[in-house]
């Protein structure tokens, strides 16, 4: 059990870094982390640090893919984490 919110935390702030990260490449006109590597994070539990970064960046909250992608999987997630702690 500590095992799992251990790695929930851990996989939605390297989720957050990615987004922090991937706007400041964006800026300095850097090679970008690929959408589908955004993707496979958010995928594998970290769609809340996602969509956490997604706003506190302004990151691409113009792709309606990631500004409603992002957030659902969020609240899928959310929803799992509760379903299991109270099984």
């Amino acid at each position: 059990m500590v095992e799992s919110f251990i790695y929930i935390f851990v996989v939605n702030i390297i989720g957050l870094y990615l987004m922090y990260s991937d706007k400041n490449k964006a800026r300095k006109n850097q090679y970008r982390i690929s959408e589908k590597t955004l993707w496979t994070v958010a995928i594998v539990g970290g769609a809340m640090g996602m969509t956490i970064g997604m706003n506190w960046f302004r990151h691409k909250t113009k792709h309606l893919a990631f500004k409603w992608g992002f957030p659902a999987l969020a609240i899928l997630q959310i929803g799992a984490i509760g379903y299991f702690l109270l099984d």
